[in-house]
């Protein structure tokens, strides 16, 4: 058995994540990874395979070599108890400062360089998009809501649950700001 104190990388254990859920392809945890990871972490589908390699030969998972639709053999790859004790050590470990990396922020930082049309016009396709991904959560909040396990800590549809209504208070005060946002256009017009 392999040291329980190794580690992934941050995919790995967001790879890690999935697994400790369901036993799962390659192509599953790349499917996975777009949605419901993808609402807060991103991974191409380059970047999985060779950190599912990198885990299995760490032993944090293992696979079985299954009947797939292509011409190779498809593997599906489960997390081991030591993939469960690194992912576990992992979660309650220390947080490390995480820099930003958003790109509306980064576009409105540099909002004062276009008309103020184009500027109100920005603030509104973001109001879109957040409340696109507002709804998109409320709806998958209540389709688990009433599911056995949604109130249990030890069972992953808590962590969904919990996760989606950060996704919903976060989407919820990005509105707000977009808000604010319009009525600094107003009032600067106004005042213009």
């Amino acid at each position: 058995m392999n040291d329980p104190e190794v580690t992934a990388s941050n995919l790995g254990f967001a790879i890690l994540g999935l697994l400790a859920r369901r036993a799962s392809t390659g192509y599953e945890v790349a499917q996975r990874m777009r949605q419901p990871i993808g609402y807060f972490w991103t991974a191409r589908h380059s970047q999985i395979y060779p950190e599912l390699n990198r885990l299995d030969a760490a032993g944090l998972v293992d696979h079985e070599v299954i009947d797939g639709a292509g011409p190779r053999p498809t593997k599906r790859y489960r997390i081991t108890e030591t993939g469960r004790a690194a992912l576990a050590a992992w979660v309650v470990g220390d947080l490390e400062p995480q820099p930003v990396r958003d790109l509306e922020i980064l576009r409105l930082w540099s909002i004062w360089t276009v008309e103020p049309d184009a500027a109100t016009e920005l603030v509104g396709r973001l109001e879109e998009a957040h409340q696109g991904a507002l709804d998109h959560y409320l709806e998958e909040l209540a389709e688990i809501a009433d599911r056995p396990g949604v109130r249990d800590p030890s069972n992953p549809l808590f962590a969904t649950r919990i996760t989606l209504e950060g996704g919903i208070r976060s989407r919820r005060t990005a509105l707000e700001w977009c808000a604010w946002m319009r009525a600094e256009f107003a009032d600067a017009e106004r005042r213009g």
